[in-house]
């Protein structure tokens, strides 16, 4: 569990870089439904996230982030 921890962290951690982010200041995403596709969590695998900004923001895949991204403004907006 502490490894999953470390590398949950790590990976956080490295999204925010570039971002001006940092992981006390950004706002965490609290759903557990992929942004994308509104799958579940964990159910196509290890959950991918990545930071926009401010925002946290969880896939259930990494295929979900390039079309996420496609139309990010938008897709930003609706996240709860």
């Amino acid at each position: 569990m502490k490894t999953i921890l470390t590398l949950m962290t790590a990976a956080l951690l490295a999204s925010c870089a570039g971002t001006g982010a940092t992981a006390s200041n950004v706002k965490p995403y609290t759903s557990n439904m992929c942004a994308l596709t509104d799958n579940k969590l964990g159910s196509m695998g290890t959950p991918v996230t990545k930071v926009y900004g401010d925002q946290e923001v969880k896939f259930c895949c990494k295929p979900c982030i390039a079309k996420f991204e496609k139309n990010l403004d938008a897709n930003l907006a609706k996240l709860p």
